[in-house]
């Protein structure tokens, strides 16, 4: 077999690959958002990427753990007294979550190890999933940034918000590459649509990346749970501390009421969007899309006002998070699949039949 070429064999077991990635990188943003509302990020206090696959196996492993943790700022300040019953609870979570992370690590680059033997990665594959997994190593890293700003000689009794942003956005870029590689090894072919449509659809898949980031922020700083009303803030149109004095610009990250703010009128500017896009695309290859997307966008909208009235309970949360991803992904497909003049020719640069 030519290795400027991916057969169609290739192609399908890389795609299936590529579905196992995207279950698992799902699986992690839940798991992420349930130990955020546990509080569970700061219960390991170091970054051990291999040795730290194993949990304490003893009652002496525990109590180091639980010492280690006492010395945050975090114990002392929210959690001082804990039980060890307790300590465990919040441990399994953040321990859940790296060894996802793990496992995500070990499929990602044994797959990648077997095409490269297989000699399925011609046509520039290998340099994309390379990069792929360059990312995700990134992401490990990153998620440790998170982590550190929370613990050490810090006031923080949580994560740095920006840098929680900065993990969850990474994590929903990984999910949106391994969509467009998944969709760019399959069959199907993209519409050609309208250059307005095309433009139409990156700006709504823009806004929704803004729009997660925005949501990812309201999470770090609890601010879904401080302003439980709607469609007014505290009563007000307009919160009265949009600005705070001593935070300045940082406001816009750090402050609760600019964050829930932004995140709310960034919803309804993306839901008048998708609407607005529906209509004018209605004749077109793509109207079956954006008539999804704006279903995706609405329900998204209205479990958002549901968990905001309910001070966003774990369940309520974790499935607003999880929609949130669903809706960036078809936003992407969207994307894709109004895809320009390569539409014609991409079944034949893609998959060689022959091969």
């Amino acid at each position: 077999m030519s290795t400027h070429a991916i057969s169609p064999v290739a192609a399908g077991w890389i795609r299936r690959w590529l579905i196992l990635l995207a279950l698992m990188v799902y699986a992690i943003i839940l798991v992420g958002g349930a130990t955020r509302l546990t509080d569970s990020g700061l219960s390991i206090t170091e970054w051990r990427p291999v040795s730290g696959a194993l949990p304490p196996m003893s009652e002496a492993e525990w109590q180091v753990e639980l010492e280690k943790y006492r010395a945050t700022t975090q114990y002392q300040l929210q959690n001082a007294g804990m039980s060890m019953g307790e300590f465990q609870f919040i441990y399994w979570w953040e321990w859940g979550h790296r060894q996802i992370g793990r496992l995500i690590g070990l499929v990602a680059v044994a797959g990648f190890a077997f095409f490269a033997w297989r000699r399925w990665l011609g046509q520039g594959l290998g340099w994309k999933l390379a990069g792929l997994i360059a990312l995700g190593g990134l992401q490990g890293a990153i998620g440790w940034w998170m982590v550190s700003s929370g613990i050490g000689e810090t006031e923080r009794v949580s994560v740095a918000p920006y840098r929680l942003m900065t993990h969850f956005m990474l994590a929903l870029l990984i999910l949106a590459v391994i969509a467009w590689l998944w969709l760019d090894l399959g069959r199907q072919q993209r519409t050609g649509a309208p250059k307005a449509a095309r433009q139409a659809a990156m700006a709504l898949m823009i806004l929704i990346f803004v729009q997660m980031a925005a949501g990812a922020l309201v999470a770090g700083l609890d601010a879904g749970r401080t302003y439980t009303d709607w469609p007014l803030m505290a009563g007000e149109v307009f919160p009265a501390h949009y600005i705070h004095a001593e935070l300045g610009i940082r406001s816009f990250f750090e402050g609760r009421e600019a964050t829930q703010f932004n995140h709310r009128l960034l919803a309804y500017l993306l839901w008048a969007g998708s609407l607005a896009a529906v209509w004018a695309f209605r004749k077109t290859a793509v109207r079956r899309e954006f008539a999804f997307l704006a279903v995706l966008v609405s329900a998204q909208a209205v479990w958002g006002i549901l968990t905001l009235l309910n001070a966003a309970p774990m369940g309520l949360a974790l499935v607003h998070q999880g929609l949130g991803v669903v809706t960036t992904l078809w936003a992407v497909y969207t994307v894709w699949r109004a895809g320009g003049p390569k539409a014609e020719t991409k079944s034949e640069t893609a998959i060689n039949p022959s091969a």
